[in-house]
């Protein structure tokens, strides 16, 4: 099974997120920022960071960066509101995909979808 770190900070959006990712077949693990998802990255192996660009303490571009550093394989999908900050992510993590706010849920699962399909994953436990 794909695993996905989603770093949200907006409560309902993470839980909304979450739910739609775990009916398509994905395992889901969901924090609110990006000092929290830093533990989990350390301890746990995932195969994208799915993550919002604009969040307190660490914002997603500065998870991506380090998360790359630990997990070199890893892919990431920025979601975000802002268009200036659409820019800036894809510059400084030109690999990323970037999916900006707002976004019907199909869309997002068919995003994910797309970045695995070319290759097949082994399952994760």
């Amino acid at each position: 099974m794909i695993r996905i770190l989603l770093a949200e900070d907006d409560r309902v959006m993470r839980e909304y997120l979450t739910r739609a990712l775990e009916r398509s077949g994905y395992s889901v693990s969901a924090v609110d920022r990006g000092t929290e998802a830093m533990p989990l990255l350390q301890t746990e192996r995932f195969d994208l960071l799915l993550t919002d660009i604009v969040m307190p303490e660490m914002d997603g571009i500065e998870l991506a960066q380090k998360a790359s550093e630990i997990a070199p394989d890893m892919r990431v999908m920025f979601i975000t509101g802002f268009a200036a900050v659409t820019l800036r992510a894809g510059q400084q993590v030109p690999q990323a995909r970037v999916l900006s706010k707002p976004f019907h849920l199909r869309d997002l699962v068919l995003e994910v979808d797309r970045l695995f399909e070319a290759e097949s994953i082994p399952t994760r436990n």
